[in-house]
């Protein structure tokens, strides 16, 4: 999430980063079949194998396949990671190994069946920035999933830069010289959004002085972007659901439907597969919105990131000639960043404004989670629970 110049990644420049699909069993449960690069295991909900266990920290360690091997990462848990009873930090793991997180035993073995991941090589895609190999990832995939006109979900947390990847979509789209609309469905009452979203005719409630078009009718033959779709009320579901399947809709106090030619991207910060199960959001709209998802990981779990963003902000606030000292980005990058790129953004041009000496100074920044300089020369050493990934997951167990 960025401003100034965009840059485009050519679609077809991309690495091809092939590993094999792995499994994992805990103790007492199936084994699940895993063909991700990157998963995190924990006792929270979200996590992608959840461990039922009270000596489990909510979000444990992660383990990725980094183009080397699968390399195991302890997330400065509580009660520590075990490989075949040796504790680590971080490990490469073998073609089966016994794991431990806390007390809770877990099964790892390779599949032996080939899964191909695509990078992208650029840094760039339009708005988006990234280095990382999560968002060099969905750098590459954003080009494929623009060519057809499916719908797209994109999750993630407030400040990702979900705005960004529909824009991306967009841009690489046949529809790249028609509009883009953005409808924030939590900004409107709950009363209204039937009549932004679809229109209105004059008289059809009280102070319908006129016809009104809504937002499928300004997108029309554009791109759609629904923003915080979670929001939606479950009585206008239907109403959605039929637009995106049978491509009409109806104006409210209208008979006469209207066509929408219209690609959807949806976005939202809940867990809408969740809102499913508890019956909150409609099951065939999920998954009609669903058909390709994009799953933006927050700021903390992409510290690499962090000086090409914050370089790029400076450069975006006219100051590029400001200096960020080691020990400085040391700590941006173990920030938690609960905004995450927009506060990152916000920090930069608020401590270039206050910077003395053309230095960017951690002062400026938010206390809340910030490690000290002690327990970040910790970290350096190795010792310690610090780091980018502890400091993410706020109070332990």
């Amino acid at each position: 999430m960025a401003d100034g110049p965009e840059t485009q990644v050519a679609p077809d420049v991309v690495d091809a980063l092939r590993f094999q699909r792995y499994v994992l069993a805990a103790a007492g449960g199936a084994p699940a079949s895993y063909d991700r690069r990157l998963i995190y295991l924990g006792s929270a909900p979200d996590c992608d194998l959840v461990v039922d266990d009270p000596t489990v920290s909510r979000t444990h360690a992660r383990l990725e396949f980094d183009g080397v091997g699968y390399l195991l990462r302890d997330l400065a848990s509580k009660n520590g990671t075990w490989v075949d009873n040796v504790r680590v930090r971080e490990a490469y793991l073998p073609q089966a190994a016994r794991i431990r997180l806390g007390h809770a035993e877990v099964a790892f073995s390779v599949a032996g069946e080939q899964v191909e991941v695509q990078l992208a090589r650029g840094d760039r895609l339009g708005r988006l920035i990234g280095q990382s190999a999560q968002m060099r990832e969905i750098m590459a995939l954003i080009p494929r999933v623009a060519k057809s006109d499916v719908s797209v979900l994109i999750e993630g947390e407030s400040g990702t830069g979900k705005e960004l990847v529909a824009e991306a979509v967009q841009q690489h789209s046949r529809r790249a010289d028609k509009p883009l609309v953005i409808f924030d469905c939590s900004a409107v009452a709950p009363e209204l959004i039937e009549s932004e979203l679809f229109g209105h005719v004059k008289g059809a409630f009280t102070g319908a002085v006129g016809n009104r078009e809504g937002v499928f009718a300004a997108a029309h033959g554009g791109t759609l972007f629904l923003d915080e779709i979670g929001e939606l009320p479950l009585e206008l579901q239907p109403k959605l659901l039929r637009a995106l399947e049978k491509g009409e809709y109806k104006p409210v106090g209208d008979n006469t439907r209207r066509v929408a030619d219209v690609r959807v991207v949806a976005a939202t910060n809940r867990q809408l597969d969740k809102e499913v199960e508890a019956g909150t959001f409609r099951e065939d709209l999920y998954y009609r919105l669903a058909v390709i998802k994009v799953r933006l990981p927050p700021l903390r779990q992409r510290p690499e990131d962090i000086p090409l963003l914050v370089e790029t902000f400076l450069r975006a606030a006219g100051a590029s000639e400001v200096q960020v000292g080691y020990d400085t980005m040391r700590r941006l990058q173990t920030h938690p960043w609960p905004g995450n790129v927009r506060e990152l953004k916000n920090y930069v041009e608020r401590a270039v404004v206050l910077a003395e000496h053309g230095r960017l100074e951690t002062r400026h920044l938010s206390t809340r989670g910030i490690k000290s300089e002690a327990a970040v020369a910790e970290v350096s050493r190795g010792g310690g629970r610090g780091g980018a990934e502890a400091l993410a997951l706020g109070p332990q167990i």
